[in-house]
């Protein structure tokens, strides 16, 4: 990953004649290499299964950045081990779209067979772990295997995970999800050649003719707004950005981490050349030359073949130099994340692709003004993207004409939990809940509750199944849409389970950075708990959660400590808690 040291001073064996005149580094050299630091712990990660103190000193002498810094940045991610482990770790998951599965089962039947999570068997070891993207599936393991490619399994069983912990180099297994017929995946290839074949890069042919402007007056006036759940207008960053100077990024927010969504996923994999050219038409309409991929760590088939994507649209001539005798110049990177839900918040982001700790940094400046390495910098993610071929070639209009007044074009959602048939569908802005669970072959059972916008969104009950699930329809409600999650819950499940599973959620990804997140959360799931067995003071207890719930709002830094109570206020305002009289 780094290359080999040229001076004693950056480790080499043998000294240079020029060492021993003058020492390289400091902290400009600091500055121009710490965007390698997550690059490199993988490095190590994948190869070994955890970093060791040799290897942390290691780099942060190569990179370099003192010891401290580096191991504060390893210890902030879930996928990066800083004490020994055993080769073969299966990170099982346990959050609430596999809860309303049944997963509960298979986590008990893992504990007779295996003992409790974390103990080593036969070399390997299994772990609970937060959602994996997989909610279709109905459970899912991911296996970080040292010195091979790390697998996901899904759906999972005992057996599987028994053998993978036993096995050198085990297989993944994935399902295919069950129905993801998108517009967006009208062309479904891996191959450069079947994508171009079925009109890839026609988009990016289109906007070099009409050029920069003509591109963003299409993006303006297709009304199309971000897909990520902050629903912020797309026209509006990416004007923002190319009125900017000098250097500009573009990025692509991948890493998709809300309990409940794997939309993206389903995207990268089915079409890595569809997000290239999005995001290199992104870059040619703001004026950067150089994009991001920031794919969430739990997705190495995403990332692997989007990896090999690049290679072929590189040496076919769709990145670089002059990309189609435009004398455009661009060219993409991959950057893994590494288990932290806090890196999908649009800044901490930046700072984790520099080499700092994921925490989300304090706006204004706003990232169109000072992003990425403190230039200019458009972040959309993956959904938002890939509707921008279309929108080039069929034009704004077409795409504002789909959908409702403040909500344009389609929009796809997630199906999962106590639903016949889950998946990813596509529908346009204003189709209601009721719709889309028909869409999925209708509930489970009778429904308790419906999860809208994942962890970070509302229960709804009975009565909003027929609001249209817009922007401004749900904001009427007081719940957001987020990620477009609908996760149905029957009435068997344990919604009190489900619930205390969220606040254990937020507790667990807040990055500690402000005392509201860093103390409310973890208070907020206490709470719950005591509130849950009947544990003193009812009454009590839930002001303190009303208190907790106004604070986090009004006094968290980011998204993540602003929308950790939301799901727990509406769901005692549903009566799914159960509180004792």
């Amino acid at each position: 990953m780094l290359g080999l040291p040229d001076s004693v001073w950056a480790g080499a064996d043998k000294r240079s004649p020029a060492d021993d005149h003058v020492a390289y580094g400091g902290f400009h050299a600091s500055q121009d290499r710490r965007h390698l630091l997550l690059p490199t712990l993988h490095a190590v990660q994948d190869d070994i299964g955890w970093v060791s103190h040799g290897a942390l000193n290691y780099i942060s002498q190569r990179v370099p950045v003192s010891p401290a810094e580096a191991f504060g940045v390893a210890t902030f991610y879930d996928l990066i081990a800083t004490e020994q482990a055993p080769p073969r770790v299966a990170h099982v998951c346990d959050d609430i779209a596999c809860k309303a599965a049944g997963v509960d089962r298979l986590l008990d039947d893992l504990s007779d067979r295996l003992g409790d999570a974390g103990t080593v068997v036969n070399g390997g070891m299994w772990k609970r772990s937060p959602c994996l993207g997989q909610c279709e599936k109905g459970s899912a393991a991911f296996v970080q295997v040292a010195g091979a490619q790390n697998v996901v399994l899904a759906p999972v069983s005992v057996e599987q995970v028994v053998d993978v912990l036993s096995v050198a180099t085990p297989a993944s297994s994935v399902a295919p999800t069950p129905r993801s017929d998108t517009t967006l995946l009208n062309i479904a290839t891996t191959s450069l050649e079947d994508f171009r074949a079925a009109g890839g890069y026609h988009a990016l042919a289109h906007a070099i003719t009409i050029g920069p402007g003509g591109v963003r007056d299409h993006i303006d006036t297709s009304g199309l707004r971000g897909r990520g759940g902050a629903a912020f207008p797309a026209g509006i960053k990416w004007n923002a950005v190319a009125a900017e100077d000098g250097q500009k990024y573009v990025i692509c927010n991948a890493d998709e981490s809300e309990p409940g969504t794997f939309k993206d996923r389903v995207l990268m994999e089915a079409n890595p050349f569809g997000l290239i050219e999005a995001l290199t038409i992104a870059g040619f309409a703001v004026g950067a030359t150089v994009g991001y991929i920031y794919i969430r760590g739990e997705y190495p088939s995403a990332h692997s073949r989007l990896s090999a994507a690049l290679i072929e649209a590189r040496s076919a001539g769709f990145l670089g130099n002059d990309l189609l005798g435009s004398g455009f110049e661009f060219d993409i990177e991959v950057r893994r994340g590494a288990g932290a839900y806090i890196c999908g918040e649009e800044t901490a982001l930046f700072n984790s692709i520099e080499g700092f700790r994921g925490e989300p940094r304090q706006k204004p400046p706003f990232p169109t003004q000072a992003g990425l390495f403190g230039r200019p910098t458009l972040i959309n993610n993956v959904e938002s993207l890939m509707n921008v071929p279309s929108i080039v070639l069929g034009g704004g209009e077409a795409f504002a004409s789909i959908g409702t007044g403040d909500s344009k074009g389609p929009k796809l959602f997630c199906l999962s939990g106590n639903v016949v048939n889950p998946g990813v569908f596509e529908v346009p802005f204003g189709a209601t809940t009721r719709e889309l669970i028909d869409l999925a072959g209708g509930a489970d059972g009778d429904i308790a509750a419906v999860l809208i916008g994942g962890a970070a969104g509302s229960f709804i009950g009975e009565d909003d199944l027929d609001v249209p699930l817009t922007f401004e329809d749900t904001r009427a409600l007081n719940i957001g849409l987020g990620s477009g999650v609908v996760l149905v819950f029957n009435t068997e499940t344990d919604m009190a389970d489900i619930v205390s599973r969220i606040a254990e959620f937020f507790a667990h990804e807040s990055c500690g950075l402000c005392v509201p997140c860093r103390v409310g959360t973890v208070r907020q799931k206490e709470t719950l708990l005591s509130i849950r067995f009947g544990d003193g003071d009812i009454v009590g207890k839930l002001e303190l959660l009303s208190d907790l719930d106004e604070v986090l709002r009004e006094a968290s830094i980011c998204g993540l400590g602003q929308a950790a109570s939301v799901a727990v206020q509406s769901a005692l305002e549903l009566g799914l808690i159960g509180v004792p009289e």
